[in-house]
């Protein structure tokens, strides 16, 4: 009888890895320091505006080091308006299964998936994001099994649309202690969405990654807007004032512990057309400029930006720092963008 899976080999645990790279007394300190920052916005103590910004995928260690260290000089400009989680997303989710699947499968976009590689490859991109930048940055988790490969490094997590309905991706965001966007589902749903947090901020007892474990509840866990699809896969934007005084009106209706929305610019709300980005971020501060309620409860953006803009396919002519994903902001625009949203704050 023929096996199902074959089992190549068995790859470390994260506490293993963990000891095998271990992460200096300054990232602790560092990551401390900004996750305390985080926390003081989402519970509405500072007033700042998030921006979980950075390429769709990365996929070049050194271009997304020579992105961050750019986003760090504005970081400097802007401190007092704007905190800066830069996104090192390193597993993509693929719609039927094929393509890129992200740093953690392929270390390299042009040779053969190599996990082993890829967990040392994400674990040793982050760390060194921190020590380069003094940024802890945000990452995807695709994985849950895999959040604890990096749970000591990062400050953000995103669960995405396709999988904020799974009941494992909830209950472990239940375990973290760093906020966690669960992005509406593909079709849009509110109530899908919102039960996710729902289930993300109560405690759970549950199997992971073969132990019996104990959840105490994530109260930063929070929404984010990233557009929905319709029957007829036709875009439809959910970033507009009435979207936005829905959520208010549907957060009111559950007891739910630091309400917030995160909007992302790109994916459905921009129908994939990335240069929107900057007139749908200038559209939201609008309304959040103009409704008490939505400036407290928009906590900020997520925008996918490079160093060059577009996306260009694998294998040819490489372009250093553009997106082998989703079209990106170049640098150029990303710039200006964040400039006027600290001004418009």
């Amino acid at each position: 009888m023929e096996m199902e899976m074959e089992f190549l080999r068995k790859l470390p645990t994260p506490q293993e890895l963990k000891e095998q790279f271990p992460v200096s007394t300054e990232v602790v300190a560092v990551k401390a320091q900004r996750d305390e920052e985080i926390r003081n916005i989402f519970e509405g103590k500072d007033d700042r505006l998030i921006l979980v910004i950075g390429p769709c995928s990365a996929d070049n260690e050194d271009a997304v080091i020579d992105y961050i260290s750019r986003l760090r000089t504005v970081q400097e400009k802007v401190k007092d308006k704007i905190f800066i989680i830069p996104r090192i997303y390193t597993n993509k989710p693929r719609t039927i299964g094929v393509g890129y699947k992200g740093m953690l499968h392929q270390p390299d976009p042009e040779k053969k998936e190599d996990m082993l590689k890829g967990i040392i490859a994400i674990r040793e991109l982050h760390t060194r994001a921190v020590k380069e930048t003094r940024f802890t940055c945000a990452d995807e988790m695709l994985y849950p099994e895999n959040y604890r490969y990096l749970s000591d490094i990062l400050s953000y997590v995103a669960v995405g649309a396709r999988s904020v309905e799974d009941q494992q991706h909830r209950l472990t965001v239940s375990g973290m202690d760093v906020p966690a966007g669960m992005k509406n589902p593909t079709s849009g749903n509110y109530s899908v969405m919102l039960n996710s947090v729902v289930a993300a901020q109560g405690s759970h007892r549950f199997i992971y990654r073969s132990w019996e474990v104990e959840t105490a509840g994530n109260p930063l866990a929070h929404t984010i807007l990233r557009g929905a699809v319709n029957k007829h896969g036709e875009a439809i934007p959910n970033y507009h004032y009435e979207d936005l005084r829905l959520l208010w009106e549907k957060y009111q209706e559950k007891n739910l512990q630091n309400p917030a929305v995160i909007v992302d610019t790109n994916h459905s709300n921009s129908n994939k057309q990335y240069e929107q980005q900057v007139r749908i971020a200038k559209e939201v501060l609008h309304s959040r400029m103009v409704d008490p309620e939505l400036h407290k409860l928009v906590k900020g953006f997520m925008i996918e930006s490079y160093i060059e803009p577009g996306s260009q396919k694998i294998g040819g002519t490489h372009i250093y720092g553009k997106s082998i994903t989703d079209p990106c902001l170049g640098w150029e625009e990303s710039e200006k963008l964040l400039y006027t949203i600290a001004e418009m704050c």
